[in-house]
């Protein structure tokens, strides 16, 4: 039966029923699972394997969930298919509103797209999450397994009534685990949020929900603070093949481990840590995250500096819109659509002329250029030196601006302009 046209299923229809719960095996994690297995429903718990920082031991998540009463617990390894779509990112210098990488967009779109195979393959038919009902990640997993499987239920318990009756809120949900004795690790004290993946963390809620909190309240896991780097600049150099990074340092490297490096890199010197966002989450409300990518802000501002030297004025014009467009689909959860096929076809037709060698220096949280080599599809030149050098021959100026002066002096005349401005 499909989902389509129909309000979130409650805890009354699941009774008895088995069901697919992507867990990352946190506090809501594991509140959830118990509370549905209290409530008659049979919980399987699939997690994805995203590189997390935060979790020290990955293992651990299915010993928690189990304790919780999840019937089986299924790690689904992702980190390859994560850090390729990381990749597809900076390709497409996807960030959205001040800079974020949309490290947790991305994210969600490899987890379903990774998960969906394996919950097939039990034959459980009911697919369910633990996103808030005020945030972005509810829709995205909705979409996207709505898209890639339409036959499929989705069960949100932060949007069924039972569940929001009995938990208000983080406070309600650390109690009731008390209660039973149930293997979290969150506490009372825990001042914010995180969501951790190899792409980044992102840390949000809690005390950094008010704008009197300053973002060096945050305590980073993938680096140090700018200030707390070494005094001394770090030079790191990619080389780029057809849009993909494939020597850093000396070093061959696969997408994987090119965004591992770039984090340990970039982190140590302060790269991408601690950006404060206020955005505009598709709901309709506002938000504010203080967000870590080290590796993505590294390799991506290297390439970058690449797309400078390849694209013209045209068609730099037109990738800044499509890279804006590509942003807003993950954001909103819209990353398997038809507009986003047809963005990434034009996407790859700029990312096959991307190859090259950029070097920089990296120093306490900036990133300054320091040369480039070995880019076959640059088009610049000397054309615009200032010496006796190049094709553009300084006179031919004179007729270009003899047209140009055509249409500047008749909307003069036509009184378009305001003179005493």
């Amino acid at each position: 039966m499909s989902s389509a046209g129909k309000s979130n299923m409650n805890i009354g229809e699941l009774k008895g029923q088995t069901i697919a719960f992507a867990a990352s095996g946190g506090l809501d994690s594991c509140t959830i699972t118990h509370w549905l297995t209290q409530n008659g429903v049979k919980v399987a718990c699939f997690t994805a394997d995203l590189g997390q920082p935060d979790e020290e031991d990955f293992d651990a998540i299915g010993h928690r969930m189990r304790a919780c009463g999840a019937v089986d617990f299924v790690a689904v390894p992702l980190q390859a298919q994560l850090a390729d779509a990381g990749i597809e990112g900076i390709q497409a210098q996807a960030t959205y509103e001040g800079g974020y990488w949309n490290t947790t967009g991305i994210a969600r779109q490899v987890t379903t797209r990774g998960l969906l195979p394996e919950i097939r393959k039990r034959g459980i038919k009911i697919f369910a999450h633990g996103c808030t009902g005020r945030g972005n990640d509810q829709v995205r997993f909705q979409l996207i397994s709505n898209m890639l499987d339409p036959s499929l239920e989705v069960y949100a318990p932060w949007r069924d009534r039972s569940f929001l009756e009995r938990f208000g809120g983080r406070i309600q949900m650390i109690e009731y685990c008390e209660q039973f004795g149930l293997p979290i690790t969150a506490s009372r004290s825990k001042p914010y949020s995180t969501d951790a993946n190899l792409l980044g963390l992102t840390h949000e809620a809690g005390e950094l929900e008010s704008l009197a909190t300053p973002a060096r309240f945050v305590t980073p896991r993938m680096g140090v603070w700018p200030e707390q780097a070494a005094d001394k600049s770090e030079e790191f150099t990619v080389q780029f093949e057809k849009g993909l990074p494939i020597v850093i340092n000396a070093e061959r490297v696969n997408n994987l481990s090119a965004l591992i490096t770039a984090n340990q890199i970039g982190g140590r010197n302060g790269i991408g840590i601690g950006a404060h966002v206020v955005e505009n989450r598709f709901v309709g409300v506002k938000s504010r995250g203080v967000y870590e990518a080290p590796g993505m802000e590294l390799i991506g501002r290297c390439y970058g500096f690449l797309l400078q030297l390849i694209l013209d004025r045209r068609a730099r014009e037109l990738f800044d819109t499509i890279s804006a467009l590509v942003s807003k689909q993950i954001y909103q959860g819209y990353p398997e659509d038809l507009a986003a096929q047809m963005l990434r076809v034009a996407v790859s037709r700029v990312t096959s002329l991307v190859s090259g060698r950029i070097s920089v220096a990296l120093f306490k949280g900036g990133i300054s250029y320091l040369r480039c080599t070995d880019v076959p599809h640059s088009i610049y030149s000397n054309d615009s030196s200032m010496e006796r050098e190049g094709a553009f021959d300084h006179a031919a100026a004179e007729g270009f601006l003899g047209v140009l002066g055509v249409h500047a002096r008749a909307i003069s005349r036509a009184g378009q302009i305001d003179q005493g401005r």
